[in-house]
């Protein structure tokens, strides 16, 4: 455990969480993460965006933003997709300093102290995890890793998990780098890592523990891999 007395200097942060049908989880992420919060920065917020959840995953937010006015609350109507919910957290976010992570409890957000130690000592743009041990099928990992080698092959960006949930980003990186275009499908982590060496921006990476997923996502399904490899395919012509 890090000594909160030599954390980072940054004091505020935006955190946001992306939510599909997390009624079973949400509420004890949310806690979680304020209470690191309480310990390690003296100004923050915490971002639920719902996307269309189908279940009590709304209801259960707004019973407690009433009871926190640092809890904010943006829903989409309907389902968008993980690249919409990313938008809508970066572009919504107030403070100086963003960090997500995925809301159904795969990762442990006390690490984050991790992460303002690591930006503090590199003086990083963006610090973004890796698995220490990825929880999920071998199949997952090897398309991931197909995934990532074309993406090096395309733009030489070489990361060792592109696609994990959790990262620490500088609000001036989201200001400054064009306008994210993707919405449904694989390609936002991508797309954001992409334009943001592209601008010049430093990049450190940092193990995170990883547990396994509670529910199936959306991500391998057939019409997402596609919408992923032309959106891909769309950023290399035009950079």
């Amino acid at each position: 455990m890090l000594d909160f007395a030599c954390m980072a200097k940054i004091d505020s942060l935006s955190v946001f969480l992306p939510a599909f049908n997390e009624e079973k989880n949400i509420k004890n992420t949310i806690v979680a993460v304020k209470n690191t919060l309480l310990k390690v920065v003296s100004t923050w917020e915490i971002i639920i965006v719902n996307d269309g959840s189908e279940d009590k995953t709304k209801e259960i937010v707004e019973s407690l933003v009433k009871g926190d006015s640092r809890f904010r609350l943006i829903n989409h109507v309907v389902n968008r997709g993980y690249g919409a919910s990313l938008k809508s957290g970066f572009y919504n976010a107030k403070y100086s300093w963003i960090a997500f992570i995925d809301a159904d409890g795969q990762f442990d957000f006390s690490e984050i102290m991790n992460f303002l130690k690591k930006q503090e000592d590199t003086g990083a743009d963006l610090v973004i995890g890796y698995y220490k041990k990825r929880k999920v099928s071998f199949f997952k990992i090897v398309t991931s890793k197909a995934w990532e080698f074309l993406v090096y092959l395309l733009f030489g960006l070489k990361i060792k998990d592109i696609d994990c949930g959790f990262k620490l980003i500088s609000r001036k990186v989201v200001e400054k780098i064009p306008k994210l275009e993707s919405e449904r499908g694989a390609f936002i982590s991508s797309e954001f890592l992409i334009k943001a060496k592209k601008a010049g921006f430093k990049v450190v990476e940092i193990s995170v523990t990883h547990f396994p997923a509670t529910r199936v996502g959306t991500g391998r399904k057939l019409n997402v891999i596609v919408k992923s490899f032309v959106d891909l395919i769309k950023l290399w012509g035009k950079l």
